[in-house]
């Protein structure tokens, strides 16, 4: 049997929803589904929203540590991402984003399509890092 899931009558109630998009045909890849890459930004926009109220300033991403494509994402579906912060070090913050798909004519039913994984740091002004400053 396959690692697909069925839907889910809802979505993680320990994250939080940073960001919802809906893929338009313009982002498709050659098999007609979205394209991976296009996922990837979109949850690297996600991921950074949390981080951002606590670093206060720049910030940027310095590790995709995981990513799964779990289904295809379809022209059409809602996309609703939640994200969490699983580690804050001196410099860096880590955010475990999950992926849920409303599917164009399953609205109300999530599929978990992507999960990751990424740290963020904050840099000063030179792109250096910086420590966090106390939250």
């Amino acid at each position: 049997m396959s690692d697909i899931q069925s839907p889910r009558p809802a979505p993680p109630s320990d994250k939080e929803l940073v960001l919802k998009v809906i893929p338009m045909p313009a982002d498709t890849n050659g098999n007609g589904d979205i394209f991976g890459g296009w996922v990837m930004a979109q949850v690297d926009l996600a991921g950074s929203v949390i981080p951002a109220r606590i670093v206060n300033g720049r910030m940027a991403t310095v590790a995709v540590n995981q990513f799964i494509f779990k289904q295809p994402v379809r022209v059409g579906d809602i996309l609703s991402f939640f994200g969490a912060i699983t580690r804050i070090g001196r410099t860096s913050i880590t955010v475990q984003i999950e992926v849920f798909a409303e599917r164009f004519r399953s609205q109300g039913e999530y599929v978990k399509v992507t999960e990751a994984s990424l740290t963020y740091v904050a840099i000063d002004d030179n792109g250096k890092p910086r420590p966090i400053e106390d939250r």
